[in-house]
């Protein structure tokens, strides 16, 4: 079986706001689309229609394979009846959940119903970040254990290279902690995102394949448009026997990114084929 592809949902993180919100993230304002689209598909009467709406896009863009995104079913607002309907829209347009994708809450409450959620749903990485692994790791591992799960920690502003994700993640609890890496975040602080794989090799758990138009920002491109060597990242991915899913990731603030998803879903599948 060959590399899984999957859409990230957070790709559509602007969609809700009207394509308002700026480009570049590291000035940008994230927290109102994510505010936004957890307020389009709160509401239970209209969450079928709404994610339908989505998968179908998601499946006619070629994935079979998705990041479901916290905003788009949210732990802390998502109702046994909102998971139910995820699970029959999942299975209608034949779309595998490879990732649970956001922030997975700060106390104990917060993470297992995130855990829960996801165990539910047949999901088996949580990719993004949880404050539990710092206030309290055994908590977080024993709540993994306990749900069949693993977090992968994304490196986001704050981790600048491979070393500070390591650093994040310790040692212990390998089997159940390891690293979700966002090649973008890395483009955006100038570091060889190729050379972070290689050095998180033994920890991959997920990968977010993203590219940036330029060092010192994080304004999202199309792949190749950008200053992040991905062809060179998927090479090294391959080398060192990697066997997870690969997201597609790129979450324009400003304007509908389905094309550019669609040519990138395109160029990654051509250089596994290689």
């Amino acid at each position: 079986m060959g590399t899984i592809v999957s859409c990230m949902g957070a790709n559509f993180v602007a969609r809700e706001t009207g394509y308002s919100l700026s480009g570049d993230w590291m000035v940008g304002d994230w927290g109102k689309g994510d505010r936004a689209t957890n307020d389009y598909f709160r509401p239970l009467d209209t969450y079928g229609v709404r994610l339908s709406a989505l998968f179908q896009e998601v499946a006619r863009m070629g994935f079979d394979a998705i990041d479901l995104w916290t905003a788009h079913l949210n732990p802390q607002w998502a109702t046994p009846e909102h998971s139910a309907i995820a699970q029959d829209l999942l299975r209608q347009y034949q779309l595998t959940p490879v990732s649970y994708a956001g922030g997975f809450g700060a106390t104990v409450e917060e993470f297992t119903k995130t855990c829960r959620l996801a165990s539910t749903l047949g999901i088996p990485v949580l990719g993004g970040s949880a404050p539990l692994l710092r206030h309290d790791r055994a908590a977080l591992v024993s709540l993994l254990r306990q749900y069949g799960l693993k977090f992968g920690f994304e490196n986001h502003p704050a981790e600048k290279n491979a070393q500070d994700v390591l650093a994040q993640i310790g040692e212990q609890d390998a089997e159940y902690v390891g690293v979700t890496v966002d090649t973008g975040w890395f483009g955006t602080h100038g570091a060889d995102a190729q050379q972070a794989i290689q050095e998180l090799g033994p920890h991959l758990f997920h990968i977010h394949l993203k590219d940036v138009v330029a060092v010192g920002g994080h304004e999202t491109c199309r792949y190749g448009r950008g200053v992040v060597p991905l062809a060179a990242c998927v090479t090294t991915l391959q080398q060192l026997g990697y066997n997870g899913a690969i997201s597609v990731e790129h979450e324009s603030g400003n304007y509908d990114p389905t094309q550019d998803l669609v040519a990138s879903r395109q160029m990654l599948s051509a250089w596994l084929a290689a």
